[in-house]
């Protein structure tokens, strides 16, 4: 699984009028739910004070994700993707449209029915999540050669960090100045905006199949392939249980509110904070790509990511902790670029909208279901306790995956 190339174009991606479309569009949407995600938070902390009612957000959008993927998946191999994409991002609007609506009688609104309608915006979205994830994950592997499938790797992190950064500050200080309705207003502007860059990337034929599969079979031929290879599994397991216990990112609104003694635009900075640390791996990552000992590389990263997560509990320097999140964030997106390059690598095409679906469900919806773990967490040992606790999980994690799994330290890619 090496690929050799005369010389490196860091910019090969780039070159594809589709791919830059795909990855505009994947960008302004980022920046967009990057966005309603401290909205959602800050106004559901404000209301309820409670930490854990943070870590209910990733949960109530974590369970319809997991639940609806691997079906996700399967239709990603069966019909349009673009068609896939354009329907479910459009359901993404019609929840930023209920979320407005809410905002807009804010205050009536809680007093009537509590936080209820937020979450179920969040459930809506997850729904949204678990058919978008595989498909634009297979339909991007379509618009460019196999060849510079780790330069587009990088580059598709680069631009996903960078809404990750836009996001939140944006977010942040709209929120700030101008109240809820003008932010979450942007937002459904923004998920417009990618639904017509979609529009304009041309529908790709949908990959042959190799036989004939009913629905189950479909299902478990694609989670078959998945974990009968040690690098898959242990890459996704590693991955998996690093953003479980690591993230800090749903405790936020604590750490801004009662540790750092910042409001809004510092809870922004903060979530702008891991993002901009991405971004700036993710640039030297599409010019030096991570081929030689891949997975050595992968597993610093982790352990390093956990390390952060630890110093960043105890720190009560707004500064410092800014510092700290931003290298976890260098740290988290080497894992990112390895981790999505070996699955563009290995998967079949015929099978990339299920292998992306397993890969969704044990990766993507691990921030969610992290941050419900996070928020249990802290309110059973406290804040920064358990966020210690979680950071020193992850290190120890990264060390058994190490020694179980020769063929990832081995990993080249």
């Amino acid at each position: 699984m090496k690929l050799q190339s005369k010389e490196h174009d860091p910019y090969a991606a780039l070159k594809y009028k589709e791919y830059r479309l795909f990855t505009a569009a994947r960008f302004i949407l980022t920046m967009g739910l990057q966005m309603q995600a401290v909205i959602i938070g800050w106004i559901i902390y404000s209301y309820t004070k409670d930490p854990l009612s943070l870590g209910l957000i990733g949960l109530t959008e974590a369970l319809p994700s997991i639940s609806i993927s691997l079906y996700g998946g399967h239709l990603a191999d069966r019909i349009s993707r673009k068609r896939l994409i354009l329907a479910f991002t459009s359901a993404l609007l019609a929840a930023s449209f209920i979320l407005y609506i809410f905002i807009a009688s804010q205050e009536m609104n809680f007093k009537q029915y509590g936080t209820f309608p937020v979450y179920f915006i969040i459930f809506l979205t997850g729904i949204a999540r678990g058919f978008l994830s595989p498909a634009i994950s297979a339909f991007g592997a379509q618009l460019v050669p196999k060849e510079v499938y780790i330069n587009a790797s990088a580059w598709n992190s680069s631009v996903w960090q960078l809404g990750a950064v836009s996001g939140p500050a944006v977010g942040g200080l709209i929120y700030g100045i101008y109240g809820g309705e003008v932010a979450t207003g942007l937002v459904g502007i923004f998920i417009l905006a990618t639904i017509t860059c979609y529009a304009f990337i041309k529908s790709k034929l949908v990959p042959a199949r190799l036989r004939e599969e009913s629905l189950r079979e479909s299902l478990f031929n694609g989670i078959s392939f998945v974990f009968k290879s040690q690098v898959f599994v242990s890459a996704i397991t590693l991955d998996l249980f690093a953003v479980f216990f690591g993230g800090a990112v749903a405790l936020l609104p604590v750490f801004a509110g009662e540790i750092l003694n910042t409001g809004p635009q510092g809870l922004g900075l903060l979530r702008v904070a891991p993002a901009f640390g991405a971004v700036i791996t993710a640039i030297f990552l599409a010019y030096h790509p991570p081929s030689k000992n891949a997975g050595i590389k992968l597993l610093y990263a982790v352990g390093g990511f956990g390390l952060c997560m630890v110093l960043f509990a105890i720190s009560t320097n707004f500064y410092i902790s800014l510092v700290l999140l931003a290298l976890s964030g260098m740290l988290d997106n080497v894992s990112v670029v390895i981790r999505s390059t070996i699955m563009q690598l290995m998967a079949p095409e015929e099978m990339r909208g299920r292998v992306s679906a397993v890969n969704s469900i044990f990766i993507g919806s691990s921030n969610e279901i992290g941050a419900f773990e996070s928020g249990l967490a802290a309110k059973l040992l406290g804040v920064v306790p358990s966020v210690v606790f979680g950071g020193g999980m992850t290190m120890l994690i990264t060390g058994v995956t190490a020694r179980l799994a020769p063929k990832l330290r081995k990993l080249q890619l």
